[in-house]
Parts: structure tokens; sequence; C-alpha cells
């Protein structure tokens, strides 16, 4: 297993040398970058404050401007340096995970990050454990009763859930609960009142849980479908298999052949796919729903980022987020072998 960990390991990191590579080309020479942008604001302020419309090109920032402002600003965001020395300056930088400051923020980008984690992981962590709890058991029903009315209506409303976008079913729920048309049940701005300091121990956790029922269900009623249907399936193809045949020729009760035969083999799909999941939860970030329910969250930040040219932000939770992720990835495999003896660590991989 150790053998099998460091190899998987030491693959992570041409892979992760390539993601970084590729985002920074892009970013780095794409029109509208950083110094651009803070020519265009120079050059409007100098105009008299009128703010132009569409992208600015170097050049044309160049015209009317100091040459010597324009070097203090390429040096201030590192372009006075060739790209292969900014590049190796980044990657050198990041491997002691110095993540720099967010050139919108004007704050580093770690401080920045864990400040929009909360709200990210309290929709990433309530979505998840509802959906695996709702699920598991819920495809385990159906696929006891495949075929039965009960499958039919469940399977219908499950598909029209997953049929409706998130952020639609956010202003519905908002139209019908949060005091848009017709009652106003829930509360519909950020993840705590504003006198949530000021409430006891029981308050406060109500007023958390009273404010995350809508974005919650909002990013959660998607997502059931998929849980539902692949543990239906999954548990669908081993009781059809002989084994199952065999134990019930054996006069054992449907119970016992499903939670001590079927189960351990039906959920090794399932399970598989907690680790990555799970570690997903706390990082992910739904930039819909947080904008429709002012949640300012990771989905959020990533937008505001990208349309701002923040490259430290950019690029330094993209690091960060890929390393989760391919960390999760192999969490993923070692389950896998864990939970599924006949599948051995040469097996994985060779997938």
């Amino acid at each position: 297993m150790a053998r099998y960990i460091l190899r998987r390991i030491l693959f992570m990191f041409p892979t992760l040398f390539g993601v970084m590579l590729v985002t920074f080309t892009v970013t780095q020479f794409v029109p509208g970058g950083p110094v651009e942008q803070m020519l265009s604001q120079l050059k409007a302020h100098n105009t008299g404050g009128e703010v132009s419309s569409g992208s600015l090109g170097l050049y044309q920032g160049d015209k009317g401007l100091d040459q010597q402002r324009i070097a203090q600003l390429k040096k201030l965001y590192g372009f006075d340096k060739p790209p292969l020395t900014r590049f190796l300056t980044m990657m050198k930088n990041y491997l002691c995970f110095d993540f720099g400051t967010s050139y919108y923020h004007h704050q580093s980008v770690t401080s920045l990050v864990i400040s929009k984690l909360p709200v990210s992981m309290s929709l990433g962590l309530w979505s998840f454990f509802i959906v695996y709890l709702t699920c598991i058991p819920l495809g385990i029903k159906k696929a006891v009763s495949h075929g039965t009315p009960f499958d039919v209506f469940t399977s219908t409303v499950i598909l029209t859930g997953y049929a409706i976008p998130g952020f639609a079913l956010a202003i519905i729920l908002i139209v019908l609960f949060g005091g848009g048309s017709f009652w106003s049940i829930f509360p519909l701005r950020g993840l705590v009142s504003d006198n949530w300091s000021s409430l006891g121990l029981m308050a406060k956790i109500t007023d958390y849980l009273w404010h995350m029922v809508l974005p919650v269900i909002s990013s959660t009623v998607g997502s059931l479908a998929i849980m539902t249907m692949l543990t239906k399936n999954s548990f669908l193809e081993e009781i059809r298999k002989q084994y199952v045949i065999t134990a019930r020729a054996k006069g054992l009760s449907e119970n016992h052949i499903l939670y001590r035969h079927i189960f351990r083999n039906a959920i090794i799909p399932i399970i598989t796919g907690f680790p990555g999941s799970f570690i997903a939860a706390f990082f992910t970030g739904s930039l819909l729903i947080e904008t429709i329910f002012s949640l300012d969250g990771m989905g959020l930040l990533a937008y505001n980022s990208i349309m701002n040219r923040d490259y430290p932000v950019v690029l330094g939770t993209l690091f960060f987020f890929t390393i989760i992720g391919l960390i999760a990835r192999l969490l993923s495999d070692l389950s896998y072998v864990m939970v599924d003896p006949r599948i051995s660590f040469d097996s994985v991989d060779n997938r």
C-alpha cells in the first residue's frame, strides 16, 4: 500500500504542474489584465473621469500616460519580468503555500479564502449529508419496490426536481416562502441575522439553521436524482445475480439477503465516491445560489476574481483546489480497494 500511495503522490506533481502552466498561460496573455485595467482607470481619470466601455489594449492605455508610471505598474504586478520567470517564481512560492496578495481585495489570498469558506462549507456539508442520508435509503426502497406505484411516483418527483435548475428553484422558493408574493417564513439574506452576536446559544443555532433552509434546498434537490438512481441501479444489479437466487432457495429472509449479502456489494460504488464528495463539500461554491441569497462564498469570490483579473486569487485557489482534487481521487481509489477485496492496488493503478 505504501508503494502505491507514494507512486500516486509522485504522479500528482506533473499533473499539478501541467494544470498551472496551462492556466498561467491563458490568464497572463489574455487582454484586459490588471496592468491594462489600471491604465484604463488612470486614463479615464486624466480625461475627466469618463469610463470607457469594453477592453482597453495595452498600447491604447500607453497613450498620454507617463512611461515611468506605466513601468511602476508593471513592476507592482510583476509584469516587468519574463513570463517564464514569473511562472517559476509563482510555483516556488506556491509550493511553500505562499499564494500572494489579492490585486482587488488587497489582502492575502489565504486569509481571503478562509473568510469565504464558512458560507461554502455550510452549503456544501448540509447538502452532502442530506443527499447521502436521503438517497441511500430511498434508492434501496426503490430497488426493492421496482415497478410499483411508489417507485414510479418517487422517480417522477426526483426527476422533476433534477430538471429544475437550482437558481430557478431558489427564485420559486423566495416567491413562495421568502415574502416575495405569498408567505414570509424564511430569511433571504446572509448566513445569520444582523443581531446574531447578541443571541443566546440555542437562538444562534436556530437562526443559522433557519437561514440555511432555502439555500440548502435549492442546492440539494438537483443532486437527489443522481444519487438515488445510482443507488437503485446498483442494488437492482445485485438483486438479479445468482447468489441472491441461491440465498432465497436456502430459505433466508428478504431482509437478511438484502442487508447481509446485497448491501455490502451494492454499496461499493456509492461508498467509493464518499471521500471525494465529502472533501468537495468544504470548498464547492455556487455562484447563482450565493448571489440570489446574498451569501459571500467561494462561488462569488471565483467569479469576481476572474472578472477583475485578480490573478493571485485565481491561480492560488486553483493550485490549492487541484491538490485537494488529486488527494480526493487518491482517497476514492483507496476506499474502493478497501471496501472490495476483489480489487487489488495494481488493478486500480491500471485503470
